[in-house]
């Protein structure tokens, strides 16, 4: 798994959690329903800090929180 696909997943996965659609995630945070539909397709591999904080503070978490899951450890290298 690299990190496009580990950011969408957790997104999809804190969506669940919570009982909201993405829609409405993007109702809440602020970010236009394209670029998170872009990110949770994998369209877009490369979500900026930025939006992800936008998308923690929609789902009222910190971004350490949302970095807090096993989706993220032993990521593939980003860089070949």
């Amino acid at each position: 798994m690299n990190v496009g696909e580990a950011v969408a997943e957790r997104i999809l996965e804190l969506c669940r959690e919570r009982n909201i659609s993405v829609n409405r995630l993007c109702t809440l945070s602020g970010v236009t329903q394209s670029t998170v539909n872009n990110i949770v397709s994998l369209r877009n591999n490369s979500a900026t800090v930025a939006t992800v904080k936008k998308l923690c503070d929609g789902l009222d978490i910190g971004i350490s929180e949302f970095f807090a899951s096993p989706l993220f450890e032993g990521l593939e290298q980003e860089i070949k």
